[in-house]
């Protein structure tokens, strides 16, 4: 009886080992899944039939981009400076918030304080930042807002940095810094 199981043991190892080659691959029971085509995200398409499934549908808004209606010339400035308003209600708005987000994005040139003197300013690597209190400097909330999706002058825009919400509470605080200011 022993013998019988040795016999069977071995049997087995040499059958299992016998349907290893290793001159050839072994099988492959799913190869579309271990070598798939590459595909380009906004080329071609891949189908026979020309079905053009990588390309979103004609008209489409990406989820969670609000479009912006205002133009970036002189006249969409003057325009958002007239009409903009913020849809943050007095409840909304949270200062402190505003305020990390001013010091991360803002401050470094504009300074902490709203006085044009930032990081930056000091070590003259930009010049010319102006106070948010300077005589003949009217701003407010859609201006603010316009040169913060767009930018201008020498400021970029943060519109890939700050989303709506967080761009309204930014526009909150530096009218905030603007009225310390000119106190």
């Amino acid at each position: 009886m022993k013998s019988l199981i040795k016999i069977l043991v071995i049997a087995v190892v040499l059958v299992a080992v016998s349907c290893k080659k290793d001159t050839a691959p072994n099988y492959q029971f799913m190869p579309n899944m271990y070598e798939s085509v590459g595909y380009e995200t906004y080329g071609e398409a891949a189908f026979p039939d020309g079905v053009e499934a990588q390309l979103p549908a004609q008209g489409s808004i990406p989820r969670g981009y609000v479009p912006f209606d205002i133009e970036n010339s002189t006249a969409g400035y003057e325009l958002a400076k007239t009409t903009l308003k913020s849809p943050l209600d007095s409840m909304q708005v949270d200062l402190e918030r505003g305020k990390v987000l001013y010091d991360i994005y803002c401050g470094i040139c504009h300074g902490n304080k709203g006085d044009g003197q930032g990081m930056l300013v000091k070590r003259e690597k930009i010049l010319g930042i102006p106070s948010y209190a300077d005589v003949g400097r009217a701003i407010n909330e859609g201006s603010v807002y316009h040169t913060i999706y767009y930018g201008k002058n020498a400021m970029g825009s943060y519109a890939n940095q700050l989303n709506e919400e967080e761009r309204w509470q930014v526009v909150s605080y530096v009218l905030k810094l603007k009225v310390d200011l000119e106190k």
